[in-house]
């Protein structure tokens, strides 16, 4: 039986604000979010991209397919946060 992930910040008690983060930058991608719950737009990206993510087991799901869902959030969140860190070190020049 596989074993949900359980993920760890190296930050404790960013859990809350990275939900917020991702919820915000998924919308900005044009996808409706529930803020209470932003990790359902995973669902949203997978029907797009035709992967048949459901809640519960998707052991059947190969690596590759959740990788794709995993990259169309992973990526925006990643250049948003290079965009932020971008514009902080320009604040300090």
């Amino acid at each position: 039986m596989a074993r949900r992930r359980s993920r760890k910040y190296a930050v404790p008690g960013v859990e809350q604000g990275m939900q917020t983060f991702k919820a915000n930058v998924m919308k900005n991608e044009g996808y409706a979010v529930n803020p209470s719950r932003p990790d359902d737009v995973k669902y949203e990206v997978a029907k797009e991209i035709g992967v048949p993510l459901q809640e519960g087991n998707n052991g059947e799901l190969s690596t590759e397919s959740v990788g794709h869902v995993g990259g169309k959030i992973g990526g925006p969140m990643v250049r948003e946060l290079i965009r932020l860190a971008q514009e902080e070190l320009t604040k300090r020049e």
